[in-house]
């Protein structure tokens, strides 16, 4: 599913117009965004958590030559699904 379907999966089921869905949408992914960036968490009960976590720096391969490259540390996004998510699958 891409972003236009799932606008119009919330349009129908929230029996919005496509455009109020897509803000609804938009409103929703910046929120997310944004407090992820402060480095808080994100907890929609019975979906999951969004959280930010610290990968450690490492070594890696260049692929096309095969030396060895330093990466460095990064915070990356992580989703956690909720209990009523995962018994949904």
């Amino acid at each position: 599913m891409n972003k236009s379907e799932l606008v119009e999966h919330i349009a129908t089921r929230a029996d919005l117009s496509k455009a109020a869905a897509g803000r609804a949408l938009d409103a929703l992914t910046d929120a997310v965004r944004a407090t992820l960036k402060k480095g808080s968490s994100v907890t929609i009960t019975g979906f999951g958590t969004f959280a930010v976590t610290k990968r450690a720096a490492r070594t890696g391969r260049n692929p096309r030559t095969g030396a060895a490259i330093k990466i460095k540390a990064a915070k990356v996004p992580k989703f956690k699904p909720g209990k009523a998510l995962r018994d949904a699958l």
